[in-house]
């Protein structure tokens, strides 16, 4: 287990596979507040698992003021049950826009086999022509 309590920014960027653009950019956006000694920046192992936190709502699909808004009820309330039922509601409604993403290319990959089909036959028919 890792016991080390301030991070730069190089060691989390590298870690968390992220620009140095990004952490700054969630920085601006009040995600993640490092210390700061003279100019550089200081990250707590708050701010780690903070953008661990940002990193995997992003890649599930949240967006910034979601992934926020979870945030924010955790270090307000710090009540787990209400900080869940919020991210459980976004996590379906993630589900159900994928799901419905997954029905409208199974249906755009049927109407490509049709028109492949139909061009085919038409080369086909061509070629046998000439």
């Amino acid at each position: 287990m890792d016991d080390k309590e301030h991070f730069t920014i190089s060691e989390l960027a590298s870690e968390c596979d992220v620009t140095l653009r990004t952490i700054r950019f969630y920085e601006e956006q009040g995600l993640i507040e490092p210390q700061r000694a003279g100019r550089q920046r200081v990250f707590t192992r708050r701010d780690r698992a903070r953008l661990k936190l940002i990193l995997r709502g992003k890649r599930i699909g949240l967006s910034l003021s979601d992934i926020r808004e979870i945030l924010d009820m955790y270090e307000l309330a710090r009540d787990e049950a209400s900080q869940s039922l919020k991210l459980l509601n976004l996590l379906v409604a993630r589900r159900k826009q994928l799901e419905q993403q997954r029905q409208d290319i199974e249906a755009v990959l049927a109407e490509i086999d049709t028109l492949e089909t139909h061009c085919r036959r038409v080369i086909d028919q061509m070629t046998a022509r000439t």
